[in-house]
């Protein structure tokens, strides 16, 4: 295995690079839906939060599943980045630990609890996916400023924490847009209508600040000829989001055979983001700090973890494909008998 594909130095730092990144995207867009539902329940009736929850309940937990991969892949594959990150990120990974934990909590007590408790566990579970949500979205911006302490990082991140819980919030609505009915479907238009200003902004200071932070960003997206030929990915951008404006203007439909657009159309947006962030940084898992390949650990330990992710990766997949096959469909009334 060390020589079948060439130099492992190089071969195998780029495939657990792509496989965490990987992991990361996946976990951005199912695990963000679930968040963002879990932001949106406090502008629902009792009832409808109850429709809420059933919406995402058989699915959060494997969501959640795709995080522990990505962190596992760093923390073995790129054991010097992990310490690098976590250290310098210790307190925003601390509060998104605590949050992910209270979601989980809230999300199985709200039910099982008594009756006059219900509105609290109810509020816990906003809690935690905010608590979720602006501490990612907070690593976010940190990381796009070089995890360089200082005013203008804790600010930029500040701002990145906010754009990206309204992220979360929007995937939420469209999720709810494919997964809801009637009155509850047409407030998660409303909310989508919303929310997606806040997406796009987000996701322009993003774009902007991360040539602007970095020269040698600026120099891969604005010299010749990468310009030219990377000119289809804003574009496209684009047209996915101007679709999705007008989607929204004319959902839901008599027959809700649209239903489905706008949750696809935001993971369309959420993926070439994460494309356009993967090209600025490579090769670098610490921007301009740390590459891959420093980072990396020694060729015969990766092999050795390649061949555990080749049978772990697509068991998650499978699990995860099942539980989204078994609950299609519009979500029924919450029941956990």
């Amino acid at each position: 295995m060390m020589t079948l594909f060439g130099d492992p130095t190089v071969w195998l730092p780029a495939t657990f690079a792509a496989l965490m990144g990987l992991s990361i995207l996946i976990y951005v867009v199912l695990d963000g839906f679930d968040l963002g539902v879990g932001l949106l329940s406090p502008l629902a009736t009792e009832e409808e939060r109850d429709r809420m929850v059933a919406s995402i309940g058989p699915f959060w937990d494997a969501n959640e599943t795709w995080l522990v991969l990505a962190i596992g892949l760093l923390l073995v594959a790129f054991p010097t980045a992990h310490g690098q990150i976590l250290s310098t990120l210790y307190l925003p990974v601390a509060v998104m630990l605590i949050g992910l934990i209270l979601r989980g909590v809230a999300f199985e007590f709200r039910v099982k609890a008594p009756i006059t408790q219900k509105r609290n566990w109810d509020w816990a579970f906003v809690a935690g996916s905010a608590m979720a949500s602006l501490s990612q979205g907070y690593m976010l911006g940190a990381y796009i400023l070089g995890l360089a302490p200082g005013p203008l990082t804790w600010a930029f991140a500040t701002l990145t924490a906010i754009f990206l819980t309204v992220a979360y919030s929007f995937i939420g609505a469209t999720w709810l847009i494919y997964k809801t009915e009637d009155a509850l479907q047409k407030k998660a238009v409303k909310w989508a209508k919303g929310g997606i200003w806040g997406l796009l902004g987000g996701l322009a200071a993003v774009s902007i600040a991360s040539p602007l932070a970095s020269p040698r960003v600026f120099e891969k997206w604005f010299s010749f000829p990468e310009v030219v030929l990377l000119a289809p990915m804003p574009l496209g951008f684009a047209l996915i989001a101007t679709l999705l404006v007008l989607a929204l203007r004319h959902l839901p439909t008599k027959d809700d055979s649209w239903a489905w657009f706008p949750f696809t159309a935001t993971i369309a947006l959420f993926c070439l983001a994460f494309v356009g962030l993967a090209y600025s940084f490579y090769p670098y898992v610490v921007p301009d700090q740390l590459t891959i390949y420093e980072a990396a650990a020694a060729p015969e330990s990766l092999a050795i973890i390649l061949v555990g992710t080749v049978f772990v990766l697509p068991v998650i997949a499978i699990y995860s494909a099942i539980s989204y096959t078994v609950f299609r469909g519009k979500a029924t009334a919450l029941s956990y008998d």
